[in-house]
């Protein structure tokens, strides 16, 4: 048995139950064998493998606070910290019912790789809760993040652990846990990301992970001889990341046809009209069924089915898994030729195959999604700073990570004999600036 099938029985065996968790470590070290082969001697002898698949740290804590109803209410908080070989832990903080061990474990596994391949000094990690953020007033949420900030403060630090937003994380939650970490400490300091413009926020951090996506995705369609301008797109979600993907393939002459949320989706043969979308989802904070109700020529879909629609490229940009091999055959039989991931691991493992198998562009989300964090690290330099840039120096800075992690991955590929497979591009060169690190820190 090869190091690499040993190190990934051990993971299945160790980590039971945890599915998302497995199939990122085996996605990943599949893409890496070619690598890791031809260094087994020195890789094993180091337990090099054994110390990337395990995190350093998981701190998990139980949160209770006081509902409207003076009910208190429990939920399950984590913060895992993955690998700090090359910066101090940095990635989101997720509220969600679906949040688990497993699941952070994933999200923080696949954050080592994506931070390494932005070139910036960080570390890998991820954290969050079972809190449901939806349907909850402001004083409910603000109490369940004082008290979930209240036991993370003792782990997190701006050179130690810098947590960001995530999936129900927005302004609102990190303003409340900013505050809260502040009153504790008597600190302030850039520990937390996505900061509000008036305390140390960074512009263009909105925009970040969407327009990110579709910088990466131009300079993969550049690279193939092929243009973003005049290309139908199909955007799955309506957060943030689908919003502003949107906004910038709008802005580059792409038409966006349909995005989605967890009931439904929308499709305007016309073209989505952002306006209305983030008056629906950034200021009344509704369902994207409501966009048909105020745009005539827009069809909503209840349940599943986006990626039926026609389109030249798919982008992804819900949550985990959401893309399976049904949907990629879909795709190719609808002649799309380019998929890029705004959310992390979008695409199952068999769609992903699908999408190379077939001479499909894809870009895998921990390379096309790094924008988010590679802006959340400038929010940090410019917090250590004490400087606020203007919005286009942070674009122009993002902009030029994105071209950066493209050609990382291009290179790595072609290094490797795998020309135009961005999966294992990107993995190898996320991984080489990580291991050259491990190793030359020791057994740590």
């Amino acid at each position: 048995m090869s190091y690499v099938d040993e190190i990934y029985a051990k993971v299945v065996e160790q980590n039971p139950g945890e599915a998302e968790f497995h199939q990122a470590v085996k996605e990943v070290l599949d893409s890496l064998k070619l690598v890791i082969d031809a260094n087994e001697e020195k890789y094993r002898k180091m337990a090099l493998l054994e110390r990337l698949v395990e995190p350093e740290r998981i701190i998990s804590f139980r949160v209770p606070w006081v509902d409207d109803n003076g009910q208190v209410q429990v939920n399950k908080g984590y913060r895992v910290q993955f690998n700090s070989a090359i910066g101090p832990y940095k990635g989101g903080l997720r509220l969600h019912p679906s949040v688990n061990q497993g699941i952070l474990k994933f999200l923080g596994f696949e954050q080592v790789f994506k931070n390494s391949l932005t070139g910036l000094p960080i570390g890998g990690g991820k954290g969050g809760s079972n809190f449901d953020p939806k349907g909850k007033s402001d004083r409910e949420v603000m109490a369940f993040c004082q008290s979930f900030m209240t036991e993370l403060s003792k782990y997190i630090g701006a050179d130690q652990d810098v947590p960001a937003g995530d999936i129900g994380v927005g302004a609102r939650e990190i303003g409340f846990l900013y505050g809260q970490y502040k009153r504790l400490t008597g600190l302030y300091e850039g520990v937390l990301t996505g900061k509000g413009l008036n305390y140390g926020g960074s512009l263009v951090r909105t925009q970040a992970t969407g327009y990110g996506l579709v910088y990466i995705l131009d300079e993969m369609l550049k690279n193939n001889n092929k243009e973003l301008a005049g290309k139908t797109v199909v955007v799955s979600g309506s957060g943030n990341v689908a919003i502003y993907a949107t906004e910038k393939a709008q802005q580059l002459g792409a038409k966006v046809v349909a995005l989605s949320d967890s009931n439904g989706y929308i499709y305007d043969a016309d073209g989505i009209k952002l306006d209305i979308v983030k008056e629906i989802k950034e200021v009344r904070r509704g369902r994207i069924k409501e966009y048909a109700s105020a745009v005539p020529t827009a069809v909503y879909t209840e349940g599943k089915g986006i990626w039926t629609i026609k389109c030249d490229i798919a982008l992804p940009c819900a949550t985990q898994n959401e893309l399976n091999l049904d949907d990629a055959k879909a795709l190719k039989a609808n002649g799309c030729f380019a998929v890029a991931e705004g959310a992390n691991m979008p695409s199952t493992r068999e769609a992903t195959d699908f999408f190379l198998a077939n001479d499909m562009l894809f870009m895998p989300g921990k390379a096309a999604n790094a924008g988010g964090v590679a802006t959340s690290a400038l929010e940090m330099s410019q917090n250590s700073q004490r400087l606020s840039w203007t919005f286009d120096e942070v674009d122009a800075k993002l902009k030029g990570i994105m071209v950066n992690i493209f050609a990382k991955a291009d290179d790595a590929a072609k290094r490797y004999g795998v020309a135009g497979n961005y999966v294992a591009g990107a993995n190898i060169a996320g991984f080489e600036k990580v291991v050259d690190a491990m190793m030359a820190q020791g057994i740590v």
